[in-house]
């Protein structure tokens, strides 16, 4: 009796150790992967993918066979996941994901609510590209990028959307905006 009952016990302990290990790699950034998500998924497949979760797609699109714009994954409780754009091809695969919840961190520990000295500590950077609101932060050897607002950059930076901001001119305590993936 007392074997069943210990039994019983190291076989749950290994249910929930499996679970949690699952839990993490949901939100696990790695090269090629972001959580379920990996650089070979098809579109399509978008829905099995995320069974679990709810998918949202532009069904306008979807009626006239162009395939859909956007694709948003929400958790089951509401709460906005991912939004996903396919590319084009015969055969779509994801383009670009726009990570949207803090959840989703990199191997480096790098999430959305990372500041830019927290990425440019664990990232070398490769080039900063200046918008009219924004500022995008590309990484060397990396898909990942980031976008800063430009309300978050010192006063004499913002409002000149021709000016080449460089890496010493973003303040150290810059939150990031949007954080993406831009998959080929």
């Amino acid at each position: 009796m007392k074997f069943s009952y210990t039994f019983l016990l190291i076989l749950s302990c290994c249910i929930l150790m499996n679970c949690a290990g699952e839990q993490k790699n949901d939100f696990q950034i790695s090269g090629d992967q972001v959580g379920k998500l990996t650089k070979q998924s098809l579109a399509r497949d978008i829905d099995l993918i995320f069974e679990k979760d709810s998918v949202v797609q532009d069904t306008v699109k979807l009626n006239f066979g162009s395939g859909a714009s956007k694709i948003k994954i929400y958790e089951r409780g509401g709460l906005l996941l991912l939004t996903l754009t396919p590319n084009t091809d015969s055969i779509a695969t994801i383009q670009n994901i726009q990570i949207n919840d803090s959840r989703f961190i990199t191997e480096k520990g790098i999430s959305k609510e990372s500041t830019f000295k927290e990425i440019k500590d664990k990232y070398p950077i490769k080039k900063i590209i200046t918008s009219l609101n924004n500022v995008v932060v590309l990484l060397k050897n990396s898909d990942l990028y980031f976008t800063i607002d430009k309300k978050e950059l010192p006063e004499s930076l913002r409002y000149n959307a021709n000016s080449k901001i460089e890496e010493v001119q973003i303040p150290d305590n810059a939150k990031v905006k949007y954080m993406m993936i831009g998959w080929d």
